[in-house]
């Protein structure tokens, strides 16, 4: 699949997904099943990221499109002042949960390429009447901000659904100022993975096609720049947990779902920009 396809299809989905929020519908979600009756999360990656205590103070409708598979505003452990780049916005939860950590004195950024997800994320900043955050239009392999601009990059679920992550880890390395934080939730696969899965334009789509192998991952993260790389296992799919997440993909089920029994998991992903560049 080519990388203009692949775009095309991440777009078009999570733009579906934004707009069923929008109309009060469930949304489906990043990689299986899930459904949408107030704010209830049934997927394996999905559900229960977030503490009642964060989601308590947000609009239901950011909640209902979070389609991450961590919790990276309590990874990056934010500091009241710090500038913060979320990379895949999507429906601004982690954004208004960041804005709201680094405080008046701070800013947290949302970059996303998807229109119906910027409006969504841009109604829901209007509903939290937070003027510390703004949601930019961009893709993650360009991401429209000066160099060492930021403290933070945080990302959820996001960066395996890109084509091309070293230009994405560059681009994070290079808006980063020195001594930046790289602290992201991902999808990150243990050995080899079935070609089918990697050939599904509807998994590359959610969150399990594109995902790198952990040492593939920690070579990609070196190479840009970074340092002090650790890769933090948050929770490893077994064999059901497959066939939610292969279903729809027109994979067959029962033959693949032993193969991928503990092969992907999400994860923490940190790493640090060096206080002096090479």
């Amino acid at each position: 699949m080519s990388v203009e396809n692949l775009k095309e299809a991440v777009k078009e989905k999570y733009g579906q997904a934004a707009l069923r929020v929008l109309q009060g519908q469930p949304k489906g979600s990043c990689c299986g099943s899930k459904k949408a009756s107030g704010i209830v999360q049934t997927d394996p990656i999905t559900r229960t990221l977030y503490s009642t205590t964060e989601t308590s103070e947000l609009p239901g409708t950011a909640v209902l499109a979070s389609l991450g598979c961590g919790n990276p505003t309590a990874l990056a452990e934010l500091k009241p002042g710090e500038t913060v780049l979320d990379l895949g916005s999507g429906g601004g939860i982690d954004v208004l949960l960041s804005a709201k950590r680094v405080g008046p004195a701070g800013k947290a950024y949302g970059l996303d390429m998807t229109d119906e997800m910027l409006a969504l994320a841009r109604e829901n900043q209007r509903k939290v009447g937070l003027d510390n955050m703004e949601f930019l239009k961009g893709e993650i392999e360009h991401i429209p901000l000066p160099d060492r601009s930021v403290d933070v990059i945080i990302s959820n679920c996001v960066i395996n659904l890109s084509a091309d992550k070293d230009r994405v880890l560059r681009e994070a390395f290079r808006v980063l100022r020195p001594g930046g934080r790289f602290a992201v939730s991902d999808v990150v696969v243990r050995g080899e993975v079935p070609a089918d899965i990697r050939r599904s334009r509807e998994l590359w789509a959610g969150c399990v096609a594109g995902a790198l192998e952990e040492q593939e991952y920690r070579a990609k993260l070196a190479a840009a720049g970074f340092e002090t790389i650790v890769i933090e296992p948050t929770r490893i799919y077994r064999v059901e947990d497959a066939r939610e997440l292969l279903a729809g993909a027109g994979i067959d089920v029962d033959s693949v779902a032993p193969l991928v029994d503990g092969k992907f998991m999400s994860a923490f992903i940190r790493a640090s920009k060096p206080q002096r560049e090479q």
